[in-house]
């Protein structure tokens, strides 16, 4: 759910006297479940306009095993690699390494000024043969390491159907030797094509133990939106190991769920470690979490059956009955450095009703309402996808690129499939 919440842009406060980002906060009635509240947290990181941004170092690593040879796999990666190549600047580079039976460098490092050189290397790939990704990385991060350019974006964008199964010997070796590289500074992100035997938790661990992050593309629309539209975001990191980790006020709170994140879970003597990986924040990137909140008072139907992942009860001793009702605690550390920097950020109990909320609270709501409802939640209670829509369609805001616009067709139709 939280990757259908983190689809969408935000329209959150910019930050500002040099920080990376912003912590931007809401707190409403919960609209599938009114009793309940909900609390919204959004980061919104710095953005830096394109002609600032480093310059790049980047490896494109291909998958082109016979796996790829579908309409929506590897001609779908070839246009979305020229749709990059298209904002690449003169101080950029571009190299291709491609692995099939084995792995081999297409494009020695390339000036982004010589476009159709790239260009042309890019379109004379062709689909054959197994698949050895292990190998495929290890050659990619030989080529980024061989061209690194220091204080650059040094960076390698796998591009596969997540199909591995020749090269390294098992997933936990592959896991391990990114693990490795990333203390180079190469980071690893990774574009997903294709669907059936598409592996998402094992694409998005690679990219969250590279140091990089994960986006699914199954469209030309897709491929524009994540390397066109958000190219900063994609491609460059301004934080990097961020973590969030909230404490509930148990004079206002009995018990909380955060919602989603099941596979981005930190255990809470994890934050304090500078050791421990977490996510990264590019350039302009939000990052939105939802917290479903039972109040003090409101009859608890939840927390003794259920996974304590979900709801958990608020055990904490309290120190002083404030008006405050959380305090959301960041780590985070530059790109360069290992030693993480914090940020506390105390929230006070102020509840807007829904209607008052902004386009931000409510999208998000929607959202998350209408992913409970897709998966038949435990958690779902009321929600309906009637009143999904109506929310979304009171919170479209702007919708410049028509996304929001598109999520609300996508539930009208979900809407007549559950009444069939």
């Amino acid at each position: 759910i939280e990757e259908m919440i983190n689809y969408f842009d935000y329209d959150y406060s910019k930050p500002v006297n040099g920080e990376p980002f912003t912590v931007n906060t809401e707190i409403s009635e919960c609209p599938w479940n009114p009793q309940h509240k909900l609390v919204h947290i959004g980061l919104q990181g710095k953005e830096i306009p394109v002609d600032n941004l480093p310059p790049s170092n980047m490896v494109f690593l291909v998958d082109v095993s016979g796996s790829m040879d579908e309409p929506n796999k590897l001609p779908l990666v070839q246009a979305s690699m020229n749709m990059l190549v298209e904002q690449l600047r003169e101080q950029d580079k571009v190299a291709i390494v491609v692995y099939a039976g084995s792995a081999g460098l297409v494009l020695s490092s390339t000036s982004g000024s010589n476009k159709v050189k790239i260009k042309e290397a890019i379109d004379n790939l062709e689909a054959g043969g197994s698949t050895a990704g292990g190998e495929g990385i290890k050659l990619a991060y030989k080529t980024a390491k061989d061209n690194f350019i220091k204080n650059g974006n040094n960076r390698i964008i796998l591009a596969t159907d997540g199909d591995f199964n020749v090269g390294v010997s098992s997933d936990d070796d592959l896991v391990r030797m990114i693990e490795q590289e990333r203390k180079s500074g190469v980071f690893l992100s990774v574009l997903g094509y294709g669907m059936g035997n598409y592996k998402d938790n094992k694409m998005q661990q690679l990219a969250d133990k590279g140091n990089g992050n994960h986006s699914y593309i199954d469209n030309i629309n897709e491929a524009r939106k994540v390397l066109v539209n958000e190219f900063g975001s994609t491609l460059f990191t301004i934080a990097k190991d961020v973590k969030i980790q909230v404490e509930f006020n148990p004079a206002k709170v009995q018990a909380y769920r955060l919602v989603g994140y099941e596979n981005r879970m930190l255990a809470s003597e994890d934050f304090n470690d500078d050791a421990k990986d977490a996510g990264e924040l590019g350039s302009g990137h939000t990052v939105t979490a939802l917290y479903e909140v039972i109040p003090v008072g409101v009859k608890d139907d939840f927390t003794k059956s259920v996974d304590p992942l979900k709801y958990q009860s608020n055990d904490k001793k309290i120190a002083s009955n404030t008006g405050e009702i959380m305090t959301i605690k960041l780590r985070y550390k530059k790109p360069d450095e290992d030693v993480s920097k914090l940020i506390t950020h105390t929230v006070m109990d102020d509840h807007t009703a829904l209607t008052n909320t902004s386009d931000n609270f409510r999208f998000s709501a929607a959202v998350a309402e209408f992913g409970l409802l897709l998966r038949s939640s435990d958690y779902k209670q009321q929600a309906t996808y009637s009143q999904v829509v109506s929310m979304a369609k009171s919170a479209t805001g702007t919708d410049e690129n028509g996304y929001r616009a598109e999520f609300i067709r996508l539930v009208q139709s979900a809407t007549s499939l559950a009444k069939n």
